[in-house]
């Protein structure tokens, strides 16, 4: 709630700027007789000037040309330093100077420094401005693991040249009972479309503050089947704007909130989440779902997070991976020791360290059970797709199958061309495909089963497998992966405070047909970082690090611990930051009772200087 001294405080700094003579824009000829104050020696400030990121503004450029404009957010005591250069189209754009980075429930002061042209004749200015930003609006849950809107935040440690970051947080309001639960696939039968839960989006500065958060809920209604769904794959393009997609829909957004593209997916696929991938030919990856798939043996069904599709930048379907008919949806050996409370986002406290037998998969087949539930088959969720990058040098697409517990590549024709996985249950020509474990000299590593010796392990359950594209080149790559480690050697262990999670590092020698793990973390942390189910592992360039977010750590499925009489999960996520090649994080910042997707920094020279 705003209160009354800071309306007042704002009311007599407006007063006062009028009484010191500030600039007047006058309403026009034909328009209403309006005054407005302005602060500056340009034009108005516009709030929220695209109703969807309610910590940025627009300066008004006021009929002026503008150039050479530097925007400064002035830190709070303590806070982090938020400043950049504005582009030529950035100030067309938007009619003015773009202000990103305020304070929520704040009198924000934004120091602005810019040439004015007008009429031939250049001048230099550097005003401040101050106004105020309100509080932070999230929607409820309407359970006690929610405490607060948008994330609290612990910052261990930052080093300092990693001060100036700014970390996307992707977080879900998870909730037992969501608005768009009545929602369910039946025509034909299966899909995912009851993942209806809401999402936190939010920009957080090195301190620990909210600098920025998208109200997703004017574009994202869960009572809607065509605009439900979390909010997955966040990207930011080369423009700077951001990419993602939810439920039945894909869309682009700049750092302001202005609409790029909003579009519905193509009819013949539904139910997108995880991944959508800026190509670099400028066109999209997206892990869908086939609409309405016909099985061999002649049902139809919705099929389950298994389809990749390549749209253009006009939305165009220009190719498809259906990976039901390139891989192996029978192959069980992972969907038989998934631990049966987490299969990602389906938490079942109830089922919490259970696996499925052969005996209840064969019933599944027989009675033609289909949906979003764990099973071989097309038409369930046999392949979890998690994560598509695609890699230019040969024309292929890198996918993390969660279910399978294997990073694969495919190439264009639809062939797989390497299988990072344990070698277990692969048949026929796919077990030629799956890469052998080498030492750092280029010596195999002995393995039995999915079990291997000198530190080396395949990841198991694992999210985000994308290559380095400044350290690979072709033949050779590198590899980051979130290795989640349920189901880790192919089992659940006897006692469940065993299980731990890795950000892992991979170099694959493709013609060799090997794999060389070269960096891993994450064993130290033990079961207090295990993370179940989502989260992030992914190389920076611009300082050579590598981002970790253990997103679920904590997630706890005992009812007198933590969660409460309701049972409700109660994690506290970890986002780390490692130079390249060490294992002590530069970076360390903790979340308190947030269920964490995703997280890892933007650029704020992206978005607004270069483009």
């Amino acid at each position: 709630m705003i209160s009354v001294k800071k309306i007042a405080r704002a009311t007599a700094l407006a007063g006062f700027a009028l009484a010191a003579g500030s600039v007047l824009a006058m309403g026009g000829p034909s328009g209403p007789n309006v005054t407005y104050a302005v602060q500056g020696h340009i034009g108005e400030v516009i709030w929220n000037p695209y109703k969807l990121a309610p910590l940025t503004a627009v300066i008004r450029d006021g009929g002026y040309q503008l150039s050479d404009v530097h925007v400064r957010i002035v830190p709070k005591k303590g806070g982090a330093e938020i400043a950049y250069d504005v582009s030529r189209r950035q100030l067309l754009t938007h009619a003015g100077v773009p202000v990103f980075g305020l304070y929520p429930d704040y009198l924000n002061t934004v120091e602005v420094s810019y040439t004015r042209t007008f009429q031939g004749k250049s001048e230099k200015f550097k005003d401040t401005y101050q106004f105020y930003a309100p509080p932070v609006y999230t929607a409820s849950i309407g359970t006690p693991m929610q405490h607060s809107t948008m994330f609290d935040t612990k910052v261990e440690k930052v080093d300092p040249e990693f001060k100036d970051r700014l970390y996307l947080i992707n977080n879900q309001l998870y909730s037992t009972h969501p608005v768009g639960a009545r929602w369910v696939w039946n025509n034909p039968t299966g899909g995912a479309l009851e993942w209806a839960f809401s999402s936190e989006i939010g920009v957080i500065d090195t301190a620990g503050d909210l600098r920025w958060y998208f109200m997703n809920q004017l574009i994202n209604d869960p009572g809607n089947p065509l605009t439900s769904g979390f909010m997955m794959g966040f990207q930011q393009a080369p423009d700077g704007a951001l990419t993602w997609g939810f439920g039945q829909r894909y869309v682009k957004y700049d750092l302001l909130g202005r609409e790029i593209y909003n579009r519905a997916l193509p009819p013949g696929y539904a139910d997108y989440s995880h991944a959508n991938d800026n190509m670099q030919n400028g066109h999209n990856l997206l892990r869908v779902s086939s609409a309405d798939y016909r099985r061999a043996d002649n049902k139809r069904v919705h099929t389950v997070r298994d389809v990749i599709i390549e749209v253009d930048k006009d939305g165009g379907v220009v190719d498809e991976w259906k990976l039901m008919e390139i891989l192996d949806p029978y192959r069980d050996n992972v969907i038989k020791v998934l631990d049966q409370g987490a299969v990602c986002l389906n938490i079942d406290a109830s089922k919490a360290g259970q696996t499925l037998s052969a005996e209840e998969l064969a019933k599944q087949e027989a009675e033609g059970v289909f949906g979003d539930v764990a099973g071989v088959g097309p038409g369930r969720n046999w392949a979890h797709v998690n994560s598509v990058d695609y890699d230019p040098t040969d024309d292929s697409i890198i996918i993390s199958s969660r279910h399978q517990s294997a990073v694969i590549k495919i190439g264009r024709d639809k062939k797989v061309k390497w299988i990072l996985s344990s070698p277990e249950g692969w048949k026929g020509d796919f077990a030629s495909k799956v890469l052998k474990p080498v030492d750092k000299d280029g010596k195999p590593i002995k393995c039995e089963g999915s079990k291997c010796e000198g530190g080396f392990d395949w990841s198991w359950t694992q999210h985000t497998a994308w290559r380095i594209d400044s350290k690979s080149e072709p033949g050779k790559l590198f590899i980051t992966v979130f290795d989640n480690g349920d189901s880790r050697g192919m089992e659940q262990p006897a006692l469940p405070d065993e299980k731990y999670t890795r950000g892992v590092i991979y170099k694959i020698d493709e013609k060799a047909g090997t794999v060389e793990q070269v960096w891993t973390v994450g064993e130290d942390l033990g079961h207090d970082a295990y993370s179940p189910v989502t989260g992030l592992c992914q190389y920076q360039d611009d300082k050579d690090s590598v981002v970790v977010y253990y997103s679920t750590a904590g997630l706890s499925f005992d009812l007198h611990a933590g969660g409460g009489s309701m049972g409700v999960p109660m994690p506290h996520p970890y986002l780390t930051e490692y130079r390249w090649g060490e294992t002590t994080p530069a970076v360390k910042i903790n979340f308190k009772d947030a269920f964490g997707y995703q997280a890892f920094p933007i650029s704020l020279e992206k978005a607004f200087t270069k483009n």
